[in-house]
């Protein structure tokens, strides 16, 4: 977080744009339009903002897929963003960014999740201080390596512009977020997580911000068109709906971006389309062992997905 020179009317442009881009694509793969939501939240004395919501329910590729828009600001921070920095507690506050999570109906394609985020904290007698936010991560239901490996390329080939050490940062930094502390098991293969991040000056951090966003579509696309074609049948679709569960839990318990939007006064219809539409819990289940179900909990471990694969045996 710095004092230098801010431009948030050129954020604000990018994230637009950025929605539109990503909509459009997601349009041509699913082959239905997606809604388009507008809103605004009238000013109050806790927070005002505006936001567009695209949601897309029950589409042929997507069971659920929403892309959404929002810029909000209140007069005092949240306790979700100034727990890590008490010194910003009671600051006013503005956030931007563009927020998508596209849920699959084809069990062997995997959930995404992406996010970019640019937050201000105010100040009456000091500098205000700004930072960029966001990442991306694969949650699959079904392992496949060549997805894994090709959606961590993308990650890594998105930030290599900006610093050799990035990659390995902020893929350690996904590892560790998305992880359920309480079931001690990963949610998905990750990709890359960061927060609080200035250190490269506005233009260049700024302009990392954009290669992490601008990265989805190739990090996602190829993926969802090798496997949306693979057949499948009920125990699939209960086995990826028992999966989303984990994916619920995580969203409601831990994720920074639900607490904020839900402890600003956020609007929850918009904070909450993250959420699958079809998903269950099972008391105490566990998948027939050697049964692929079984074998997805060993390949969501953390390891380095672009280590060079292991000879095979002659």
């Amino acid at each position: 977080m710095t004092s230098e020179s801010i431009d948030t009317a050129r954020v604000r442009e990018y994230l637009l744009g950025l929605q539109r881009r990503i909509v459009a694509e997601l349009e041509r793969l699913d082959g239905r339009p997606f809604e388009e939501d507008r809103w605004d939240k009238p000013a109050d004395s806790a927070m005002a903002g505006s936001g567009i919501t695209r949601i897309l329910e029950q589409g042929q590729l997507f069971e659920r897929a929403g892309v959404g828009f929002s810029q909000v600001a209140g007069t005092k921070l949240p306790a979700s963003a100034s727990a890590s920095r008490p010194h910003l507690a009671g600051r006013g506050f503005e956030v931007m960014g563009v927020s998508l999570v596209l849920h699959p109906r084809n069990p062997y394609v995997p959930t995404v999740h992406m996010n970019v985020r640019f937050f201000v904290a105010r100040a009456t007698h000091a500098v205000d201080l700004w930072w960029f936010g966001g990442g991306m991560d694969l949650t699959p239901y079904y392992g496949f390596e060549e997805d894994a490996r090709h959606f961590h390329a993308c990650c890594r080939d998105a930030l290599a512009p900006f610093g050799a050490d990035l990659h390995a940062r902020f893929k350690r930094w996904c590892d560790e977020y998305f992880f359920l502390k309480h079931r001690n098991e990963p949610r998905g293969v990750g990709g890359i997580f960061f927060d609080d991040f200035s250190e490269l000056g506005f233009e260049r951090s700024f302009a990392m911000t954009r290669a992490v966003g601008d990265g989805l579509l190739a990090a996602y696309g190829p993926i969802v068109e090798r496997r949306s074609t693979i057949a499948y049948g009920e125990r699939e679709r209960e086995f990826q709906a028992w999966r989303r569960g984990r994916y619920v839990e995580f969203n409601l318990v831990y994720d920074r971006g639900t607490l904020f939007g839900l402890q600003s006064g956020g609007r929850a219809e918009s904070i909450l389309m993250s959420l699958p539409p079809r998903v269950t819990w099972r008391y105490d289940w566990r998948p027939q062992p050697g049964s692929d179900e079984a074998r997805l909990a060993q390949f969501l471990q953390a390891r380095d997905w672009l280590a060079p694969a292991p000879p095979q045996a002659s």
